[in-house]
């Protein structure tokens, strides 16, 4: 691994948690997204990694929740059908919870690696300027 492969490994790893960080975001200020039946419901985004060769990670992509989402009976609703149903995103709020706890600590854990490699290359610049 040469000098700066560390710097680079944790910043892909940066990027990867913050895309992370952002779909999750959307997904849970969206979770009680009202839709009318005859509308799609919100579809949560779920990032797709893709392991680099170099020991990095990109973004491959994105998927989406289901559009059916789940029918709720609300029949005092605005939006509610005639048969008093409303339709809401289908997705765990658990799950959601979870994995924003992981991200966080993700990028934490690149964060605090980029340092740990800055000051480490910084006091090898040292040592050699003596």
């Amino acid at each position: 691994m040469g000098a700066f492969d560390t710097l680079r490994i944790a910043n892909t790893a940066l990027g990867a948690h913050q895309v992370w960080l952002d779909a999750l975001a959307g997904n849970i200020a969206n979770a009680n997204t009202v839709k009318p039946t005859s509308e799609d419901a919100f579809q949560a985004t779920y990032v797709v990694f893709d392991p680099r060769s170099d020991g990095g990670v990109d973004v491959a992509g994105f998927a989406e929740g289901d559009p059916e989402g789940r029918m709720v009976h609300s029949p005092g609703h605005p939006l509610a059908d005639e048969d008093g149903y409303v339709r809401l995103p289908d997705m765990d709020m658990a799950a959601q919870m979870s994995e924003l706890v992981m991200a966080q600590r993700g990028y934490q854990a690149s964060v605090q690696v980029t340092k740990t490699a800055q000051d480490t290359y910084g006091a090898a610049l040292q040592i050699g300027a003596r």
